[in-house]
């Protein structure tokens, strides 16, 4: 390595590393537990056995996840960010970011979390209400604990794709790791090194994730007897 591309790389890696610091880490952060939320509130309306006009409500939920599940992250983050303004609905660039990944997270997530708890056997459901537990007793202590290690993997698996897909707020002017990575490209002439430079980064902060995702899902599955 030249003495030039290593001025680059000292130079640059701090910056990017900074970026990810205030803006990637905590707009996925922020975004997810949001999401989360969500998640669950929708899993949970559309899982509910409600009749009636209340139906509607179970349709709104289903049409949310429909459109978040069938049109790309990007469109949603221009709709939002460049769109809703026509309206006179305008947003900083960070509001909207976390709105449109929180919106992309619940879709997905819930999703996920309403196949976990539908693979909870409903006897269990009956076995716990013939004890005289309520309806909420049995979903709290009983079916969400199992529903969430079930889904821990392909949740983390969604965490861990929203650190990358956080680059896209790039587009709506948010100065994360990519864009730092563009800013410095251009001034140096030097694209390769310096996209280089950002996926390292990115690839660093996956990889703690992953390793950390495998200590959590031992540590869910604890209780659950090994199979030989």
């Amino acid at each position: 390595m030249s003495s030039s591309t290593w001025e680059i790389v000292t130079s640059a890696l701090p910056q990017i590393i900074t970026a990810a610091i205030q803006y990637t880490i905590p707009l996925t952060l922020i975004s997810f537990v949001l999401g989360l939320l969500l998640a669950l509130l929708t899993a949970m309306v559309r899982l509910s056995p409600i009749r009636g006009p209340f139906q509607i409500i179970r349709g709104l939920f289903w049409g949310y996840v429909w459109i978040f599940r069938s049109t790309p992250l990007l469109v949603q983050l221009f709709i939002v960010f460049f769109g809703l303004p026509n309206l006179g609905v305008q947003f900083s660039p960070w509001t909207a970011a976390i709105i449109t990944f929180t919106l992309n997270v619940g879709a997905y997530s819930s999703e996920t979390i309403r196949a976990a708890i539908l693979s909870i056997p409903n006897g269990q459901w009956e076995a716990a209400l013939t004890l005289g537990m309520t309806r909420r007793q049995v979903l709290f202590r009983i079916i969400l604990p199992q529903a969430i290690r079930v889904s821990l993997p392909p949740l983390s698996n969604s965490f861990i794709g929203l650190v990358k897909d956080t680059s896209l707020a790039s587009s709506i002017t948010i100065v994360e790791m990519f864009t730092v990575g563009q800013q410095i490209s251009a001034k140096t002439y030097e694209p390769l090194l310096l996209y280089s430079l950002v996926a390292l980064v990115y690839l660093v902060i996956c990889t703690v994730l992953t390793i950390l995702q495998g200590y959590l899902e031992k540590w869910t599955s604890r209780y659950v007897p090994t199979q030989h």
